[in-house]
């Protein structure tokens, strides 16, 4: 009766989770049944329960990280998306533990402890199994156990990140080996170190006996180089020499072959399950899970009704909205800012011809280019003319800007009278919108098949050029970057646009960071990059002053959080 108990204590969560039943992948379905053990199988799917959950609780992490930050923006648009200013309280660091805008700062703390709650009970459980019994291999076990051990810690890097300040959580049966109040955040750091590195030689290496959604080595590795890097923000202490050595292994094949993909969006399109670059992703599948193809992620990262454009409009996913836009380059005399961070588009536009920046469109069969939408936006109708997207309610035709205001139908060289350039004041033009993951039309067999990349080969090479230009080693972190960078240009553009000395650009820290935006743009990641470079609290982007104090690097536990546990104690200046 455990089991069923197990099943209760997560229910809630049920009603918004659906089972993956992709063979092709591993399998993250629901438990359900009270004499469960009977089969190998039945031992898989509850091994792989917890994987489920983990990719469904990826929209808070994403909300928190990018909106917070420097790169992203929600602006009220003609009315829309104002929700009582919820968005405006992550842009302005203003979230208190009274109030967590939209819930994110709830769902990041619930959702995590209740991944590792589902993996504490899997570890139990399977302890309990005799493998040869299911006709498993000691070391097969072994490596199920890890699977769930190193989610653990994904979760834990997560609180880490967030709240700083955690309970220690570790059993699900015996709950002396917890504590219900937070714990110094060193301890949750060794116990996320020394997990993953007693896990490295019990997962196994990456090949074709291995499919997507299982942890690798050299996802176990990526994990500890995300971690290291982090170190000093985590833990104030240095830990730069232990990401470049684990790091430098990864890159030079220790834990498995990688390589980076000849195109910038490989790992995003709907085969990146094959692409060399994925070291570790969430399985999707239309009619699946896709949780990354949500709401608060990706799917609305693009103009309303953008389902004319890309031709999704049977996707099940429902219509497009304008949730999230690029921050905006230029002020509203046309006139480009001066600040530091922010400006993201800009930062694309330094370095002439990146493949990225063209337009995003379906080319057919599985295959796109591009990723932002800017100007006008012209589709094929019912009617089989050509028409330009419209704003929702307000009829006028859309020209997108790298810049917020209330434009409506100006022309594209022409600037509203009101130069009030806020978060509250932009209408549907404003904004670069923007295409990580492939919007598919209806007729494309590979809609929705992209898998969630988590981790991508570039972020260890990036962590390790980073450790290398903090201790001088300009020219061998320029390499690396280099070796990534090099992709997104044309041949001919190379000396101009690659770091020194294979070309002419120049490596510093500043232009490290601005590296990190643009190559992971939008990938749930830009709020701990801006902490590490010490610019998320004294920082100073478009509509953003910097902080009082830098106690908002923590988010706070919200009232709600408060109220269930009375040994909480809520994090320093909330």
């Amino acid at each position: 009766m455990k089991l069923i108990n197990y099943i209760l204590a997560v229910v809630f969560i049920g009603s918004v989770l659906a089972g993956c039943n992709n063979l092709d992948e591993t399998l993250y379905s629901s438990i359900g049944s009270n004499n469960y053990y009977n089969t190998r199988d039945d031992v898989l799917r509850a091994a792989y329960r917890p994987f489920e959950h983990a990719f469904w609780s990826i929209s808070s992490r994403h909300v928190l990280n990018e909106l917070s930050a420097d790169q992203i923006i929600t602006p009220v648009r003609d009315g829309w998306w104002d929700d009582g200013g919820v968005w405006r309280l992550y842009h302005y660091h203003q979230w208190t533990d009274a109030r967590g805008a939209d819930d994110s700062i709830i769902y990041e703390w619930s959702g995590c402890f209740q991944g590792i709650g589902q993996c504490n009970f899997v570890i139990e459980e399977l302890a309990q199994l005799n493998p040869a019994k299911f006709g498993f291999t000691q070391a097969d076990f072994d490596n199920l156990t890890a699977q769930c051990r190193v989610l653990r810690a994904w979760f834990y890097i997560r609180l880490l990140d967030a709240f700083r300040n955690v309970p220690y959580v570790v059993s699900f049966n015996d709950q002396s080996k917890n504590t219900e109040t937070q714990v110094e955040p060193s301890k949750i750091f060794k116990l996320i170190e020394d997990e993953l590195k007693e896990c490295i030689d019990l997962v196994y290496e990456k090949g074709p006996s291995v499919s997507a959604g299982q942890w690798t080595r050299g996802a176990v590795v990526s994990l500890l180089v995300r971690l290291y890097l982090n170190a000093k923000v985590y833990i104030g202490e240095d830990r730069y020499s232990d990401c470049e050595r684990y790091a430098q292994d990864l890159v030079d094949g220790k834990y498995g072959a990688y390589e980076i993909a000849d195109r910038w969006d490989a790992a995003f399109d709907w085969d990146n399950d094959q692409c060399d670059e994925m070291i570790f992703g969430f399985p999707a599948a239309a009619g699946y899970t896709s949780w990354h193809y949500e709401n608060n992620t990706f799917w609305n990262t693009v103009p309303a009704n953008s389902e004319v454009y890309f031709g999704d409009r049977k996707c099940k996913k429902g219509a497009h909205n304008c949730h999230f836009a690029a921050s905006p380059s230029y002020d509203l005399n046309g006139k480009l800012y001066d600040y530091e961070l922010g400006m993201p588009v800009e930062k694309f536009r330094k370095y002439p011809g990146d493949e990225r920046m063209k337009m995003y469109r379906n080319l057919g069969n599985g295959r796109r280019e591009g990723m932002f939408l800017y100007g006008y936006i012209e589709y094929k109708g019912d009617d089989g003319k050509m028409h330009q997207m419209i704003a929702p309610e307000k009829p006028y035709k859309l020209y997108i800007r790298d810049a917020v205001g209330v434009f409506h139908d100006l022309a594209p060289d022409s600037w509203p009278r009101n130069k009030e350039s806020t978060l509250s004041s932009g209408d549907h033009n404003s904004g670069y919108h923007f295409v990580k993951y492939p919007f598919y039309a209806d007729d494309d067999p590979h809609q929705l098949e992209s898998d969630y990349a988590e981790i991508r080969l570039p972020e260890v090479i990036y962590s390790l050029a980073e450790c290398k230009l903090r201790r001088g080693a300009v020219d061998d972190a320029a390499e690396l970057l280099n070796s990534v960078r090099r992709r997104n240009y044309p041949s001919e553009q190379l000396k101009e646009v690659l770091y020194a000395p294979e070309g002419k650009v120049q490596l510093n820290m500043n232009e490290m960071l601005d590296e990190w935006g643009r190559e992971f743009f939008a990938e749930g990641r830009r709020r701990i990059d801006l902490i590490r470079f010490g610019k998320f609290s004294t920082g100073r982007w478009w509509d953003k002053i910097p902080d009082a104090d830098n106690h908002c690097q923590i988010f706070p536990l919200i009232r709600q959080t408060l109220d269930t546990n009375s040994k909480l104690v809520q994090n320093p200046g909330y």
